[in-house]
């Protein structure tokens, strides 16, 4: 991404959740009443205009057509993570570890959270826009919640972890969403290694992209126009894994997989009335350390 600016696919996930919250309430997968927040102002004037049922249709059809996909596999994966982080807390962990954290709402609107610290560890420009829209929209920063900013492609986080005193002896709980794929194989192995740092029992919740999307990106519906369309942002993906080796990859740094679904699987578990062609090279796991 651009050093000096935020995240623009930040913005397009939170646009996503802010869309989702004002479906009608029997038929929303989540609220996110701060999603709104980080958006600019032509995102909030679409966002409040979308209440109305037919505007909500033809928003939701532009989108589609701009990157197919991405809004229902989007909200379906906020719902997905929603749950499986709720299923880690459940478990005993102590301490919630958000790693690129982007425009993450969890630590305000869910409210198993608030009685658990909670590290958003992100790139500089998306975090210190994101506080000032926190600050804006609750008053002030929440209590639990700590704000660290890095460049994972130029600081190590066992250094990180050193000098903002991050407790290693917790059993954690790590998200890390929408990111291992603008990273080098480099980096996302040394944030696997750096997560061996902390008990047995901590888990980890990430994303990734089908290795394929980035070597034959026609071999997905619609991946030549979005891979296009991220090299316009400057925010070009570099990493991906083949789900079939994924198991093995964790494997190598003491982790267990437990589950590892495609945007096409958990969109028609959550969005079986929804159906969507799009996105399915994008890939939700879910590990824990032994």
């Amino acid at each position: 991404m651009k050093t000096n600016t935020a995240s623009r696919t930040a913005q397009y996930m939170a646009l996503f959740r802010a869309l989702e919250t004002n479906r009608p309430s029997g038929k929303r997968l989540f609220t996110d009443p701060y999603a709104v927040s980080f958006l600019t102002a032509g995102f909030k004037f679409v966002t409040q205009l979308s209440v109305i049922p037919f505007i909500r249709s033809l928003v939701y059809r532009i989108i589609r057509q701009k990157i197919p996909g991405a809004l229902s596999s989007g909200v379906a994966r906020t719902r997905y993570i929603d749950e499986l982080l709720q299923q880690a807390v459940r478990n005993g962990v102590k301490q919630v570890i958000i790693l690129g954290a982007g425009y993450d709402t969890r630590a305000l609107r869910l409210g198993f959270l608030r009685a658990l610290p909670v590290i958003e560890i992100d790139h500089p420009a998306t975090a210190k826009l994101k506080q000032e829209c926190v600050v804006k929209s609750m008053g002030k920063l929440p209590e639990n919640v700590r704000y660290i900013q890095v460049d994972f492609n130029e600081k190590r986080l066992e250094q990180l972890a050193t000098e903002q005193h991050i407790d290693l002896t917790l059993t954690t709980v790590f998200i890390w969403e929408g990111v291992t794929n603008y990273l080098t194989a480099d980096a996302v192995a040394a944030t696997f290694t750096f997560m061996q740092q902390f008990p047995s029992g901590s888990y980890v919740i990430f994303t990734y992209v089908d290795e394929k999307i980035i070597r034959y990106p026609a071999a997905f519906f619609g991946g030549e126009k979005l891979l296009e369309d991220l090299k316009q942002l400057e925010e070009n993906w570099t990493f991906g894994l083949e789900p079939f080796l994924t198991r093995r990859y964790l494997d190598a740094f003491g982790m267990e997989l437990l589950e590892d679904y495609s945007a096409g699987e958990y969109r028609n578990y959550y969005l079986p009335e929804r159906a969507e062609k799009g996105y399915e090279f994008y890939r939700v796991a879910f590990a824990v350390k032994r």
